[in-house]
């Protein structure tokens, strides 16, 4: 059973963001500014034993990777940001990449997406934009090829692991398929197992053809929001004035789990937490009466569904996120729950999983 967590790269200075949002800006200038928006809102989080690191002092890496092998997370899921040629936050795991420490497994997630102010009350401030060009492919594939090659690299069915963000973003996903399987067998390889994310959304699901289209399996992606009348008329208030937010939802009681309308394998992915107004503010969104405890029930349920609809070597669970601080979904001890959030991955797979 491969339990996974995303992992965030932006714990470290880089040349763009201090352009564009101010000297020494991470993820941690968010979080640190967080202040409770309502009577009972948990902000500021605080972090625990790792404080406010930076992503690019190895020990912090090896910390890190000590903590998930230990409560039972097998890999991590490294974000990577790829704009036609040009990388962002791509110091740590290269440095990781190189270095060969830690020595725990991960793969990596193409956040294929552009880069706007969004976060910070400019939705429509475009800081990088994605785009795929002819040809850009290849460079693409080549500059991942040692990382598909590491031993540590997380596989299924043999074959490397490459979560897609935003599949339907692709000009053409079935070309994009076809032309990244051919060049992974080019090279050596079985092949890729291509992960498109499918993102739930109170209408429905963002994408629906991830299996005609070729991928290997979907991610399902859903925020665990149990929305009843009071929520409804609240939404209608922020709507027509910011002042009544954030959103504020109950966290839900059961683990969202795909449709049975989507075809072909689709894996689950499990979030322990959401609020993210440490980057939105008011504009932002908070899942209520979350707790190490419900978490663990979510956790458990998803371990149950891979079993159920996949072989060992098929089965994957990604929980989102390891890091997301600013987002308010992280495993990393806080001040709140010291190691508690971890002890519920360790407590469900003890549960679930078979040794």
């Amino acid at each position: 059973m491969e339990v996974s967590a995303l992992y965030l790269p932006q714990f470290h200075p880089i040349p763009e963001n201090n352009e564009w949002w101010g000297d020494g800006f991470t993820e941690w200038t968010n979080v640190r500014k967080a202040r409770p928006l309502f009577r009972g809102h948990r902000q500021p989080v605080i972090p625990g034993e790792l404080g406010y690191y930076d992503l690019l002092d190895p020990t912090v890496r090896e910390r890190q990777a000590d903590l998930a092998r230990d409560y039972g997370v097998t890999s991590f899921c490294y974000w990577h940001y790829w704009f036609a040629g040009r990388r962002l936050l791509e110091r740590p795991f290269d440095e990781v990449l190189a270095s060969k420490k830690p020595d725990f497994p991960f793969f990596l997630g193409w956040a294929n997406q552009s880069w706007s102010g969004i976060w910070h009350g400019a939705p429509h401030r475009i800081l990088v934009e994605q785009t795929y060009p002819e040809g850009d492919d290849r460079a693409h594939f080549e500059a991942l090829l040692p990382a598909f090659r590491d031993d540590r690299y997380v596989r299924r069915d043999g074959r490397p692991v490459l979560l897609i963000f935003c599949p339907g973003d692709l000009p053409h996903p079935r070309r994009f398929v076809d032309t990244w399987q051919t060049m992974a067998r080019e090279a050596g390889l079985e092949g890729l197992y291509l992960v498109a994310w499918l993102e739930g959304r109170d209408w429905g699901v963002n994408y629906t053809t991830h299996d005609a289209d070729g991928f290997d399996a979907g991610l399902y992606v859903h925020f665990p929001f149990d929305r009843d009348w009071r929520t409804q008329v609240r939404d209608k208030l922020r709507a027509r004035d910011e002042r009544f937010g954030p959103g504020r939802y109950p966290y839900a009681g059961q683990v969202p789990l795909p449709p049975s309308s989507l075809a072909g394998r689709v894996h689950v992915s499990v979030q322990p937490n959401w609020d993210n107004t440490p980057r939105s503010q008011r504009r932002g969104q908070v899942a209520l009466q979350t707790s190490p405890t419900s978490f663990e029930r979510h956790l458990t349920d998803a371990l149950r569904y891979e079993i159920d609809h996949f072989d060992r070597d098929q089965q994957l669970v990604i929980v989102k996120s390891w890091n997301e601080w600013a987002e308010g979904n992280y495993l990393e001890p806080d001040q709140r729950f010291g190691r508690e959030w971890l002890e519920a991955v360790q407590r469900a797979k003890e549960k679930v999983v078979p040794e």
